[in-house]
């Protein structure tokens, strides 16, 4: 009878540069929703804190072994795709667009560009 040491069975997570973008394009959005904009507006706005939250969310689930999403990739990916959409999409129709007041929206929003595209392009690169 053989018995195994579940230690040395140890998964290894290889992360490729956009992933690796892609990780940290999302915990920067995150922090900023999440962290800068509460310090800014000094207190705890719901709706920003909750954005945050649903970043880091979807992230968990396209890149961590969550018995949930493991066999859903593609479709986690699009989901977080559309999140981020709907994220810059609120935020053209209610946020502040003042310049240079809200060059931080500007910069928030161009990260989102930027994680859409590469979450695009993981997608596109995964399926083929």
């Amino acid at each position: 009878m053989e018995i195994r040491n579940n230690l040395s069975e140890k998964r290894q997570f290889k992360f490729c540069t956009n992933q690796v973008a892609i990780i940290l394009l999302t915990l920067l959005t995150a922090g900023i929703h999440g962290i800068v904009l509460n310090i800014q507006m000094q207190t705890i706005d719901p709706l920003f804190t909750l954005n945050a939250l649903g970043y880091l969310a979807l992230l968990a689930a396209l890149y961590l072994p969550l018995p949930i999403a493991k066999d859903n990739r593609p479709l986690v990916r699009w989901i977080f795709i559309g999140y981020t959409v709907l994220t810059v999409l609120v935020w053209v129709a209610i946020g502040d667009k003042s310049w240079p007041g809200d060059a931080l929206g500007y910069i928030t929003k161009l990260i989102e560009v930027f994680l859409i595209l590469l979450l695009w392009l993981e997608g596109r690169t995964s399926s083929s």
